[in-house]
This record gives C-alpha cells, structure tokens and sequence, in this order.
C-alpha cells in the first residue's frame, strides 16, 4: 500500500472554492478508481486557507492511474492548483493497521 500525505496552503481567501473542488472532484476521480483504497481531505478550523490530503493507493501504478485521470487533470492540476501557494508531497508506508 502506498500512503500519500499532502499538506496545501491556499491562496488567501480560497478556503470555500477549493472545498467545493474537492467535492466534486471526489465522486468523479477516487471515487471511481478501483486502485484508490481511500482519499481524505481535512480542514484546519484554526488555520484558515489549509487543506490536508490523505491517500491511499493499492500501489504506485494505481497512482499514476489517479492522477492521469480526466477529473484529476481537469479538476486538480487545473482548476485547483490555481488555488495554491504550496503543497508538499510526501509518501508514506503502512507499519500498522486497525
């Protein structure tokens, strides 16, 4: 399993307009990828202009398949990455699972 962890820190102002991205994006992207075991995307009530991605993927193919999709080309490597100041990648290893 691989474990993609994204912190993103939004233009000011753009908490609403990527959360509603988000929101279609999920139904139309991860939502329909066999290969995409979770996607979870969380706001910081204290940190306005935040969002936290967290992923999970059966492996790094069915990644690749993810963002080489129509709804994740058009809807976050378009429309909400003109929303960001800076997001970091990192991938992370299941130890443990409950």
């Amino acid at each position: 399993m691989l474990a993609k962890v994204f912190p993103i820190k939004l233009k000011d102002g753009n908490q609403a307009a990527a959360e509603e991205l988000v929101r279609e994006f999920a139904p139309k992207g991860p939502g329909g990828e066999e290969g995409t075991l979770s996607f979870r995307v969380y706001r910081d009530p204290r940190n306005p202009d935040y969002l936290l991605f967290v992923e999970h993927f059966a492996n790094q193919a069915a990644y690749d398949e993810h963002t080489g999709s129509a709804a994740y080309q058009e809807l976050i490597a378009g429309k909400f990455a003109d929303l960001i100041v800076e997001f970091v990648e990192t991938d992370h290893e299941l130890v443990v699972s409950l």
